[in-house]
């Protein structure tokens, strides 16, 4: 049983770590930013998505994505004046940040 578990686990974070290089190689950081931002509000889980606590910095937030604090401030900005994001205390996620993603909307889109 344990071994079982064991292996769903390493499958499941080798295919996370494909995605993550795959992300790297082909998305812009303001991509990877918004993907992250989806992922740590649980876009996608049951449930209705949770506000991101305001214990992670962007400091924190940029070293997960390769980039700088004050590209992830920027791209933080954006979204904030698009309606992708809100603050409140804590980051809330909107929809509409899930669909700029995934219908590959001009307001994020690949740097050159």
């Amino acid at each position: 049983k344990f071994s079982e578990l064991f292996m769903a686990y390493l499958l499941t974070r080798n295919s996370r770590i494909e995605e993550d290089l795959i992300d790297q190689l082909f998305n812009s950081s303001e991509k990877r930013l918004a993907r992250l931002l989806l992922l740590l509000a649980n876009f996608g889980k049951e449930g209705s998505p949770q506000p991101i606590s305001p214990n992670i910095s962007q400091e924190t937030l940029a070293e997960m994505i390769g980039t700088t604090r004050s590209r992830v401030s920027f791209f933080m900005n954006r979204f904030r004046k698009l309606g992708f994001i809100s603050y409140n205390g804590k980051i809330e996620v909107n929809s509409s940040l899930l669909n700029a993603v995934l219908y590959d909307k001009p307001e994020i889109k690949r740097e050159l």
